[in-house]
């Protein structure tokens, strides 16, 4: 089968299409058909050997697909081959087919395309965790959103909407700002401009953001503690920008603010009921049209490579896809 293979650690440019084995079928797993596969920052961090996850070579990137079911282990229920599905992996979906665990695998909602279905397993379960599980997001509450123009920063402000949010979004740039009004952001703020703090401040009243979504970490986690609510809760994601920021605990204090933490993956070990839960949950908002997953470019698979030098120079909205 046609397949991106890392043969050793790389460049995204040097990403290229080999043919490489079929995938064999494994108790407890399915065998999917890959139509489109969603591109992550952490697909190229693993291909340079800058990610904690590092499989042995050699393997095949991507951890976002969706396809149709071509064969079902024996001991797996609830699945039949042709079933259209989505899936997280750990690697793997940069390519024709894949075996994945059923565990991770959900049918997609009826009018949810390929493309949508894979831009959809880790940034929507990512943005809704961390609004309902940790910070807690009421309704008429005010909620703040870095980056909003990126994968997860599109699902937080879908999200922040659908539970009835004030959303207030911060990008870099025009047409990215545009892609967050879009997506349904009350007020938009150009970070790069340092007045966006005060931006916040007046958005809402003198009163600043109940709930705070930092996905970029550095000097922004920073800021945004200068324009952070009484009992305000600041959501911890990731950090984008590369430095991971430290927090005095005064400023935790004064405010008689939450610093919350949310690691997505770690509910398959911790709390893995809360998985199909928040999936369930998901698949309903985009059926009442509420959510809806932005693609920005979908590439064939032999322009891989493009596809994550396009999400790695930051130039990308929402989500990036290769389709095989």
């Amino acid at each position: 089968m046609r397949a991106i293979v890392v043969d050793r650690f790389m460049e995204p440019k040097e990403l290229r299409v080999q043919e490489a084995p079929e995938p064999k079928l494994q108790p407890g797993c399915l065998g999917i058909e890959i139509k489109a596969a969603g591109c992550n920052f952490f697909d190229i961090l693993m291909a340079q050997g800058r990610y904690q996850v590092k499989p042995p070579f050699p393997f095949i990137p991507g951890a976002e697909l969706a396809g149709v079911v071509r064969e079902v282990a024996s001991d797996v229920a609830g699945f039949a081959p042709g079933d259209r599905v989505l899936a997280s992996a750990t690697i793997g979906a940069f390519a024709e087919r894949a075996v994945v665990s059923a565990r991770g695998v959900y049918r997609m909602p009826a009018q949810m395309t390929f493309e949508e279905g894979a831009a959809f397993p880790i940034v929507y379960p990512t943005s809704y965790a961390a609004l309902v599980f940790r910070a807690g997001l009421q309704p008429g509450e005010s909620l703040l959103v870095h980056a909003a123009a990126g994968g997860v920063g599109i699902a937080a402000v879908q999200i922040g909407k659908a539970l009835g949010a004030r959303v207030i979004a911060t990008a870099g740039g025009a047409e990215k700002l545009e892609v967050a009004r879009k997506a349904g952001a009350d007020v938009c703020l150009d970070y790069r401009d340092p007045a966006w703090v005060e931006g916040v401040k007046q958005a809402t009243g003198g009163k600043g953001a109940d709930v705070i979504y930092d996905s970029v970490g550095g000097s922004v986690t920073d800021q945004s503690l200068k324009c952070i609510a009484w009992n305000g809760r600041l959501l911890i994601i990731g950090f984008a920008s590369g430095p991971i920021p430290e927090i005095k605990a005064n400023r935790i204090l004064l405010k008689n603010i939450s610093v919350v933490g949310l690691h997505w993956g770690a509910y398959a070990i911790h709390e893995p009921k809360r998985i199909p839960e928040t999936f369930d949950a998901l698949f309903r908002l985009y059926d009442e049209g509420k959510i809806k997953p932005v693609i920005y470019a979908t590439y064939p698979l032999e322009e891989a490579h493009a596809a994550l030098e396009a999400l790695g120079s930051r130039q990308t909205y929402g989500k990036v896809i290769v389709t095989p």
